[in-house]
């Protein structure tokens, strides 16, 4: 690639980002597209001003939004949506600042500041547990792997046999879980069915409106007689099956078990119950909302063999996509594509062409293929079985990361660099870092292209949400026409989001030595990441579990890779330049790295696992002190109740219309 084909890149992908920020800042003036860019205002019920008659002024583009996106300050996202997204957005400033360094990335600097930031992050993450006093989750453990009663031969009986005589000062009480296969399947039956009531409803006042004939009208209300008659029917079943008797043979060896404080929960959660570490294994709890039901069902003793399974898929689909990436340094390659592919040569006919065949389209194609790998690694996760959404989020981020590190990273390097030498480069293990350094040398500008695409295109299509918008269309002219729309609410796909970034460190930290022209487009692509994630988190996506910072340990070991290899790039780098003296002098900075991730493991990551006996002793006398005890106990009793034996929602559908939130100013 040249420096004409860098800047059509440059020069395409700022001017689709411009268009597409400039799209969003018109459609997010219109009322009608709430339900997309306030969906998490519009379900906290906050409400959102339009004008009140249609002006030019709602068709005219502004910067507003980034205004209101830098006002916001860390604070603000604490409260309202908790120490997740703000460590996420905090790590968008901390990154450009090293990056800005980079001189001294090479220093125990680096290590230094990288201490600090564990350090804030763990004492926000015990403030943020402290004012979440509140959550059931500091009052509960999860067991799994509970026998039979011997007596009694049920399993609910002997949870509350075993902790009454072994925690008999702090237990307090137990939900034992259920089978709820064909509860379930029950509730979605009445759900489809109060869906075609409610559809009938709707097609009946859409009618009346054009005088509907009696006959239409009495017909109408028979469907809806029937279907109630249905209904009814359904929740009687649903009765039957959730009484005792029914509820005895679908037992679960798992319960959620409260205590009378955090103390007691902490001291049972953290001890070995009995000699048998198979049997009575216990953990503290995920939120009640965090908890996926369905893979408590799980067989513990399955859980190695399904994680096992997920873990050679996500292997096989990394094997895998190296052929489309090597298409791609080979489009990026003009030289090498004539070679492969003689007709290429066509490409040269055409003024300007080849400069977009070779600097913008590798990018875009390679970042076509990379968006699709997210939305499958956390389809494997959903498969591996884990007790809580955050836990699966956390693991689809390792696989997502560790694939674009090997394939994005990795074999970019290999395919563009240095595929007519892969295998001298195995043969002589000691040459490559000196081969690592080469590559990343030769394959600077593709990496600009890739961080102008992934950067620009990439955050601009974040927040202008086109596929939502496509889609809403659709259902507005089509089979929702006359509905009141309700909000299109998601959670914020960490999966999605940290491990592109934590890409972006690894880039910037090889390239702030090897090619350092390519810094101010890496402090530019987290700077706009910072102000589009700000608006998303405020008025998009909504908070469905808090982990209070425990993706933060991933990200500082993400971090720490990628120092790790910018240091074995220097290695090379400075070997590459005949000066073996300073090669050598990189090695016991490279140790020092590897002792400093050992010690932050040591110092820093149990107390992002556990809960000390301390901490949970000084929150319970915290809340004895100001009678807050007794309140935040009861909400934990009742707070893990699984969704088979929740009652049937009988109210009638009408009720359940979304209440209008918007105001006209």
């Amino acid at each position: 690639m040249n420096a004409e084909s860098l800047l059509v890149s440059a020069s395409i992908n700022i001017g689709f980002a411009l268009l597409l920020l400039t799209l969003f800042s018109i459609l997010r003036k219109q009322p009608s597209n709430a339900p997309i860019y306030y969906a998490r205002r519009l379900s906290q019920h906050h409400q959102v001003s339009f004008h009140r008659h249609f002006t030019f002024r709602r068709l005219m583009p502004s910067v507003e939004w980034i205004r209101l996106a830098l006002s916001v300050t860390e604070e603000e996202i604490l409260d309202t949506c908790g120490l997740d997204p703000a460590m996420e957005d905090n790590l968008d400033i901390l990154i450009p600042w090293m990056l800005s360094q980079y001189r001294t990335l090479a220093k125990a600097l680096t290590g230094k500041v990288l201490e600090k930031e564990y350090d804030d992050i763990l004492l926000k993450r015990l403030h943020q547990l402290h004012n979440m006093r509140h959550q059931p989750n500091q009052f509960t453990v999860l067991v799994r792997e509970i026998p039979l009663c011997g007596e009694h031969k049920a399993r609910d009986c002997s949870v509350d046999h075993f902790f009454s005589k072994y925690h008999p000062h702090s237990y307090e009480s137990y939900q034992i879980l259920y089978d709820g296969e064909d509860l379930e399947i029950l509730f979605n039956q009445a759900k489809s069915i109060k869906g075609k009531i409610e559809k009938l409803r709707h097609h009946f006042v859409r009618k009346h409106n054009r005088n509907l004939l009696q006959s239409e009208a009495l017909n109408n209300d028979a469907q809806i007689e029937q279907l109630k008659e249905t209904l009814q029917e359904l929740f009687r079943r649903i009765q039957h099956t959730q009484s005792k008797m029914q509820l005895r043979a679908k037992e679960l060896p798992v319960a959620f078990v409260t205590f009378k404080s955090r103390w007691g929960a902490a001291l049972a959660a953290q001890s070995q119950q009995i000699s048998n570490p198979l049997l009575w294994i216990t953990e503290m709890a995920p939120e009640p909302r965090d908890v996926l039901w369905r893979n408590l069902a799980i067989p513990y003793s399955y859980l190695p063999l399904y994680k096992f399974g997920v873990y050679v898929a996500a292997s096989l689909l990394t094997v895998f996509f190296a052929v489309p990436v090597t298409a791609v340094q080979g489009i990026a390659k003009f030289e090498r594509l004539k070679k492969w592919f003689p007709p290429a040569m066509a490409v040269q006919l055409i003024p300007g062409l080849r400069s977009i065949v070779t600097g913008y389209l590798p990018s875009v194609i390679l970042n076509g293929f990379v968006y699709i790998v997210p939305f499958a690694m956390i389809g494997m996760a959903k498969l591996a079985g884990y007790i809580s959404r955050s836990r699966k989020d956390i693991k689809a981020c390792n696989m997502v990361f560790y694939f674009l590190v090997g394939n994005v990273f990795f074999l970019s390097l290999l395919s563009g660099s240095l595929l007519d030498q892969i295998g001298e480069s195995f043969s002589h293990p000691r040459d490559f870092p000196g081969r690592l350094a080469s590559a990343a040398s030769a394959q600077a500008d593709f990496f600009m292209t890739y961080i102008l695409t992934n950067g620009l295109s990439g955050f601009s299509l974040e927040i202008l949400q086109p596929g939502l918008l496509i889609w809403d269309a659709m259902k507005s002219w089509m089979w929702d026409r006359g509905k009141k729309k309700r909000p299109y609410l998601y959670s914020l796909p960490y999966y999605r989001i940290i491990p592109f970034v934590a890409l972006g460190i690894l880039i910037g930290m090889v390239y702030a030595v090897v090619a350092p022209l390519l810094l101010p487009f890496l402090v530019g692509y987290f700077c706009l990441g910072y102000v589009v994630f700000i608006n998303q988190i405020q008025d998009v996506y909504i908070t469905t579990y808090e982990t209070c910072g425990q993706y933060w340990p991933y990200i500082h070991h993400y971090i720490l890779i990628a120092i790790v290899i910018m240091q074995i790039t220097m290695i090379g780098l400075f070997g590459l330049k005949s000066k073996p003296g300073a090669s050598f002098s990189i090695i016991p900075l490279l140790i020092f790295t590897l002792l400093f991730n050992e010690y932050c493991k040591i110092r820093f990551l149990p107390t992002f696992y556990q809960c000390s006996v301390k901490d949970a002793r000084d929150r319970d006398d915290f809340d004895e002190k100001t009678d807050l005890m007794e309140a935040n106990l009861r909400n934990a009793i009742d707070a893990y109740c699984p969704p088979c034996l929740r009652p049937p929602d009988i109210e009638d559908v009408e009720s359940s219309s979304l209440e209008p939130l918007l105001t006209s100013t």
